[in-house]
């Protein structure tokens, strides 16, 4: 206490204005930091988002294709009538055994998502390091999540399909039927319209790829920093090489003869131990002559009407085997027969 007592009364006119002016600057200082710790802006590719989507519903078709091959042996037509209760069951699973317990998707969790709740995002002076920090969804959330999409989507196709049968759009113009279709037509138009225009604002900003996840507040943020988005063209560029071979041999095959091809081809053939028997047998019906006949000049042999239909059909029939124009024909062991004219 007399310490205190000595170093104020030592302390000179200037040192208490400093300290003054100190204590009342203070408070500003402190807001003004506070003010500059705004959120990290963090920018999450809009590429992985609709990756991601498109990759839960390639799994949700995949769990529905191996789930009918259990029925196959059912009766048919029997899972058409169930089939919105068999996609709402599937992405109910989807749902219980991802996000109800805090976990990602499949597409989410390939492409390094998670979803979190941006109403709890840390702000001011509790601010996160990388912008990704914050809790995931609420148990609010996660149910809402879940009666928006299985529930939503399970109701609006079975009502769709109830209007369908019942034929609503054919109806009187002032019937109770007819007043639902155009509700119906009136609400999925109003929809569509509200996708697209969080699709335009999605696609400036990069948040909430639909409506359910901009009324839940439920944004997709990277579960992990340093995880960078790996992309492999091998497929790409298989694919691309095999699609233009594929065009290639469309125009080229049509341009080439069969019998070219294959007088060019049968020197390279591995299989030469039934050349024998395909020199014998008829290169039209590829059996065994049951009339031989020879063609004249190349000494071929061929069933009598296989050569005969050909030569008759075409003056300028050419030997399948060899290419060479046949002139005439000779019985196996017989004389020869001039090559009948066409008809």
């Amino acid at each position: 206490m007399p310490n205190e007592t000595l170093a104020s009364s030592s302390s000179t006119p200037f040192e208490d204005a400093w300290v003054d002016a100190y204590q009342r600057l203070l408070p500003q200082w402190q807001s003004f930091v506070d003010s500059s710790q705004a959120t990290i802006p963090v920018s999450i590719s809009r590429v992985n988002q609709f990756d991601a989507a498109r990759l839960d519903v390639e799994m949700s078709a995949m769990l529905k294709e191996q789930l009918v091959k259990v029925f196959t042996l059912m009766k048919p037509g029997l899972l058409f009538q169930y089939e919105p209760e068999l996609e709402a069951f599937l992405e109910f699973l989807i749902w219980r055994f991802s996000i109800w317990v805090d976990k990602p998707t499949p597409g989410n969790a390939l492409m390094n998502l998670r979803y979190r709740d941006e109403r709890a995002v840390p702000t001011g002076r509790k601010q996160v390091r990388t912008g990704l920090e914050g809790p995931g969804l609420t148990m609010s959330q996660k149910i809402w999540y879940c009666l928006a999409i299985v529930g939503g989507q399970y109701i609006w196709a079975r009502l769709q399909s109830f209007s369908a049968f019942r034929r609503w759009g054919d109806s009187e113009q002032r019937s109770l039927g007819r007043r639902a279709w155009g509700l119906i037509n009136s609400v999925e138009g109003f929809y569509k319209a509200a996708s697209f225009s969080n699709l335009l604002v999605f696609l400036y900003t990069g948040r909430y790829r639909n409506l359910i996840e901009r009324v839940l507040r439920a944004r997709l943020v990277y579960g992990s920093p340093n995880m960078n988005r790996a992309v492999s063209f091998e497929y790409m560029n298989r694919q691309l090489v095999w699609n233009e071979f594929s065009e290639m041999l469309l125009l080229l095959l049509p341009l080439l003869k069969s019998s070219s091809v294959r007088k060019i081809l049968l020197p390279f053939s591995k299989d030469n131990s039934n050349s024998a028997v395909e020199e014998n047998a008829c290169p039209i019906c590829l059996a065994t002559p049951t009339t031989p006949f020879f063609a004249l000049p190349c000494q071929h042999r061929y069933c009598y009407y296989c050569l005969r239909t050909r030569c008759a059909a075409s003056t300028s029939f050419r030997c399948t085997r060899c290419n060479e124009l046949v002139m005439a024909m000779q019985r196996y062991g017989g004389s020869i027969v001039n090559k009948p004219t066409k008809i």
